[in-house]
Formats: structure tokens, C-alpha cells, sequence
């Protein structure tokens, strides 16, 4: 019995099979939960501010005092489209493919099928950089700002979300750069730290870019705190994280608050071909993981075979189209994420630190 595996419906399962690659900013700080995918057009964005107000004290006589309950900010938001796709022609068929034998005996279907498969790796991979360099804006601007486009080269309209009405509360300015003999590292990052706290968040993470990183091990205080033998101050032990392109470097205290230190210098190629790193190497950021969540939206299209609209919940979603006059079939991988907080400006962003 055949199979047809470029069927919506099993092009999806294969995709859901498909090892996802690690990014940093998705993965620790928006990571998907099962209520973040809406079986509809639009997702709904809502968080509380903390509640810190005390229990009032209560006459025995009086019996109790009414509470009222926590309010908080909802937001409705059409999600982005994204819809990477790739063409698959008969000069494609012919090639040998990449890792494949020289003296290969593969048919042309076989070779479909595969070149197939690596083409929806290959998309998803590319929306996956996507939605990292999303949550990476929404981190450091507390909003994203979004170009569309209408063809490979044609620009359109510019879509903006953002996290605050009028201005964000979730910037700090340090009065001296760390690599200034009279800049004040440990006082600027417990700072954001506290404004966290006062905020009833906790911090355990401080984001450093290439440059702000390199600064920090510098400095003599830092050297000289995890040099005594009496105190526990911190560790600084360099190793490779489990995300491509960043290092944790250690460990450090500040004020109370114990945080890891993590040097970020993973990368990118903008719309413009040119290279560029998530996050600005002289940048420093205080947050935890799981500070935000990806959701996804539904995405409607005509399956392959079929002549009217379906609808997909789903954060990938596979699509055959064929051309047969060209004699070409193109696989489009399509997606609609939102990276979103959980709470009112849960990460404090400090640009150029050094």
C-alpha cells in the first residue's frame, strides 16, 4: 500500500518528529505550554502585576473583611505570519543530493522524499531563528517591531507589539560603565535586581553580551571577592552551556541575590544578509527563566487535494503546493508565534554598560 507522505496531515507528523533546535531566549524565558495554542486567529495576552498588599488585622467581634480579587491586563493580538517555503524542481531530482554516495541507485522519488524532509528541517529551523530573535526583542524593547514582507524582495507593511502604554518600565541606565575604574558593577546589577523584587519577581539570571561579559571578569573587584578564602561570593568557571552560542561563566552575588552570570554571543543573518548577534555585546540583563511564553495562532489555508479552507492549531504547519504546467511542487512550513510576558516587565535591561 502507498503511503503519501506529503498529505497535510502526514507532512505535520513528521514535523512534530523533527528534533528541534536549542535556542536560548525561546526555550529558557518563552518556553510553550499547552494552553499557549489558540485555535484561533488572535491569542490573548494577560498578566498581574504582584499583589503585596498584607491581611488585615480583624476585631474577633467584626467577623471578617472582605478582599477583592486581583485584577489584571488582557490584551488581544493578531499573531505574525511566517511562511518560509522552497521549491523542489526536476534539476533538483537529477543533483546528488548533499551527503549522498556518488554512485547512489536512488530513484527519483526517493530522492524527493528526502530532499522533502531536509527542505522542512531546514524551514523550521529558519523559523525557529526567527522566534528567537522575537523573544530577544521583546526582552530588550519590551516590545517587537516587525517588517512584512510581500515577496522575497518587496517590503510592506511594519507591524509593532508592544508591553506598556506609554513609556516601559523595564530599562535601567548605569551612571558609570563597568570598565570604568570608578564604575559600580555589583551596585548597578543589585539595583535591577530589587526593582524586580519590588515588583514580587524573582532574579536569577544576568544576560551579558560578548563585550559586557569579557568587562566583567576584568574587573579587579570581581577577581579579587572570588579570590577570598573566607566568604562565598560567587564562582567564575567557564563552560559551554547547552545553547549553541552561549557560556555560563559562573556564579555571582550581589546584595543577596545569588545569579548566574551568562555571556550570550549566538548570531544571526538579518533580512540584509549581514551577521549580527540577538543580543548587543555591551549589553547587561537581570530576569529568570520563564519569564514569558511562546503562543502560537491558527493558521487557515487549502490543503493540498482539497478545495476548501482548513484550519491548523498548531505551531508548525506543512503545506504541498504543486505546479504542474512548471512541472514543480514547493513545501511551505508555516507558523504564527507570539512571544508575550507572563508578568508587567519580569527583565531589566541595561544598554552599554561598558
Amino acid at each position: 500500500m502507498n503511503i503519501d507522505i506529503l498529505s497535510t496531515y502526514r507532512m505535520r507528523a513528521i514535523v512534530d518528529e523533527i528534533v528541534p533546535e536549542t535556542s536560548f531566549f525561546k526555550n529558557r524565558y518563552f518556553p510553550t505550554g499547552a494552553v499557549d495554542i489558540f485555535a484561533d486567529d488572535k491569542v490573548l495576552v494577560e498578566y498581574r502585576r504582584a499583589d503585596l498588599r498584607m491581611a488585615a488585622f480583624v476585631e474577633p467581634r467584626a467577623g471578617d473583611i472582605p478582599v477583592d480579587r486581583r485584577g489584571y491586563e488582557i490584551s488581544e493580538f493578531a499573531p505574525p505570519y511566517i511562511a518560509p517555503s522552497r521549491i523542489l524542481t526536476i534539476d533538483d531530482l537529477r543533483k546528488r543530493g548533499f551527503g549522498e554516495s556518488i554512485l547512489a541507485n536512488s530513484t527519483q522519488a526517493e530522492r524527493a522524499t528526502r530532499i522533502v524532509l531536509q527542505d522542512m528541517i531546514d524551514l523550521d529551523r529558519r523559523i525557529t531563528r526567527r522566534e528567537e530573535w522575537m523573544c530577544a526583542q521583546v526582552m530588550i524593547t519590551n516590545a517587537c517591531e516587525m517588517q512584512q514582507y510581500i515577496d522575497a524582495e518587496t517590503q510592506g507593511e511594519k507591524l509593532r507589539i508592544r508591553y506598556f502604554e506609554e513609556t516601559s518600565d523595564h530599562t535601567y541606565t548605569v551612571a558609570k560603565k563597568w570598565d570604568d575604574v570608578a564604575g559600580k558593577f555589583f551596585g548597578d546589577v543589585e539595583a535591577m535586581c530589587w526593582r524586580l523584587a519590588q515588583r514580587g519577581l524573582t532574579a536569577a539570571d544576568l544576560i551579558l553580551g560578548s563585550q559586557a561579559a569579557q568587562a566583567v571578569s576584568d574587573i579587579e573587584k570581581v577577581q579579587r571577592l572570588l579570590d577570598n578564602r573566607n566568604m562565598t561570593f560567587g564562582t567564575l568557571a567557564p563552560r559551554v552551556e547547552e545553547y549553541a552560542g552561549v557560556a555560563y561563566i559562573g556564579s555571582l552575588n550581589f546584595g543577596g541575590f545569588q545569579l548566574n552570570i551568562l555571556n550570550v554571543l549566538h548570531n544571526y543573518v538579518d533580512d540584509n544578509g549581514a551577521t549580527k548577534t540577538f543580543f548587543p555585546a555591551t549589553s547587561a540583563m537581570v530576569t529568570s527563566p520563564g519569564c514569558g511564553r511562546m503562543m502560537y495562532g491558527q493558521v487557515t489555508q487549502i490543503d493540498y487535494g482539497n478545495e476548501i479552507h482548513s484550519t491548523h492549531a498548531f505551531p508548525r504547519v506543512p503545506k504541498l503546493t504543486v505546479d504542474q504546467p512548471k512541472d514543480t511542487r514547493s513545501i511551505r512550513l508555516a507558523a504564527r508565534p507570539l512571544a508575550a510576558p507572563n508578568h508587567y516587565c519580569p527583565y531589566i535591561y541595561a544598554a552599554n554598560v561598558v
